[in-house]
This record gives structure tokens, C-alpha cells and sequence, in this order.
């Protein structure tokens, strides 16, 4: 498809934010380059982009950036669209038989709006009900993480974090709510630095309503979903 029909398909689109499935959009190509191979060709198109917008770009303070912000997506802020970057999760018997729900809560989000690629900050909380199997605490955080690293929507984040969980625990038994402030609303637009956006995905017990009413109250959300 020839670039003008894409840049005309996305006007189309317009403000509409519409988001296709619970997969990120990526090529059946994404992967070919290596990490090295697109930190190259991005860093030439920020340069392009930077001269574009006036910026003096011999300017010692200016020179580095089209190369830092080149790395910062490849190996930082996008590294989680690569398959190869999913964190291992070992999974352990539940020898002690807990068989109330484990609630992690207020993990940081720090992710990319796939709109205006502006940052969404936030914290996500994640829980689950054991099946006979339990995952290391701090592998929840990473799980939130991967998925937070890269151009995303935050209805389809939190799906995926409950998906990537129920298949590692081998459970429909996993609940999602991330709280999120969205700087395309606080920076640019409406400005409204105030408001945050609230996400969430319930699935097994957790769409019992007093499963699901007892989890909201451990993370002290008062929000009818």
C-alpha cells in the first residue's frame, strides 16, 4: 500500500482511537531488522523529523538526541513489542493451599499512547485465585511491564495482562484494574490534568460480584464496574 492511501486511511480515522484486538498491531515483518538495523534507520528519521520542526541540529545539546531517542524506543519504551523481551514466569505448587485471592497492587505503568505517542502513567492492580499453581510476586510486575512497553491502548493492556496470567496459572481466575493518567488528555486537547482513565478486566470467580466487589475494596476503589 502506497504511504498517501495509508496517510488517507489515517485521516479518515481521525480522533476515533479504535482499537482492533486484544494484539497489538505489529507486521508479520516487525521482527527482521535487527535492534541495531532500526536504531539506525529511526535515528535518521528523528534527525529528519527534528530539522523539519527549525532545530539546529549541530547544536551540542540537540547533536545526540535523534540517536538517544532512536535507542529510547528500540531497547526502552517499545522493548516489549518483541516476543523475545516476554518474561519468564515460573510457576510453583501451591503447597501452602491458599486458596483466597493473592492481590498485587499499585504496580507503576509507565507505557506509550499508540495515539500521539505520549506517555500513560499509572498504576495497575492484578489478582488471582490459585488453581494449584502460584507465580513469583515480582513476575506479575514484570508481566505488567512487558506489556506496558509498547505503543498500546489501555483497554487492550489490561486485557493482555489478564490473559498472559490466566495462561501461565493455568486459571480463568485473574482480575486487571489499571488507573492511568493519559497525557494526550493532560498535555495536549482538552488539558485536563485532573482526570485519569480506569480499566479493568474480570475473569473466572472474579465476575462473581462479591469476588469482584472484595477486590475492588482491597485496592480501595469505589468505582461500579
Amino acid at each position: 500500500m502506497k504511504i498517501d492511501n495509508i496517510l488517507e486511511d489515517f485521516e479518515e480515522i481521525g480522533d476515533n482511537h479504535i482499537a482492533s484486538s486484544a494484539e497489538n498491531p505489529v507486521r508479520k515483518d516487525a521482527f527482521k531488522l535487527s535492534n541495531q538495523e532500526k536504531i539506525a534507520s529511526i535515528e535518521k528519521d528523528v534527525f529528519r523529523i527534528l530539522e523539519t520542526l527549525g532545530m539546529d541540529l549541530t547544536d551540542d545539546s540537540l547533536k545526540g538526541t535523534p540517536k538517544r531517542v532512536a535507542k529510547m524506543f528500540v531497547e526502552e519504551i517499545f522493548s516489549g513489542l518483541h516476543p523475545d523481551n516476554k518474561p519468564k514466569a515460573s510457576v510453583f505448587d501451591n503447597k501452602y493451599k491458599y486458596g483466597e485471592m493473592l492481590v498485587e497492587k499499585n504496580i507503576t505503568v509507565y507505557s506509550t499512547c499508540e495515539h500521539h505517542l505520549l506517555p500513560i502513567v499509572g498504576r495497575a492492580h492484578v489478582a488471582y485465585i490459585s488453581n494449584g499453581t502460584v507465580v513469583g510476586l515480582s513476575k506479575m510486575n514484570r508481566i505488567v511491564d512487558y506489556y506496558a512497553k509498547r505503543p498500546q491502548v489501555q483497554e487492550r493492556m489490561t486485557m493482555q495482562i489478564v490473559q498472559a496470567l490466566q495462561e501461565i496459572l493455568n486459571t480463568k481466575d485473574v482480575a486487571c484494574v489499571i488507573d492511568a493518567k493519559h497525557l494526550c488528555v493532560n498535555s495536549r486537547g482538552i488539558r485536563d490534568i485532573e482526570s485519569s482513565t480506569v480499566t479493568s478486566e474480570f475473569g473466572g470467580k472474579f465476575k462473581d460480584p462479591a469476588t469482584k466487589r472484595e477486590f475492588l475494596d482491597y485496592i480501595n476503589i469505589d468505582t461500579e464496574f
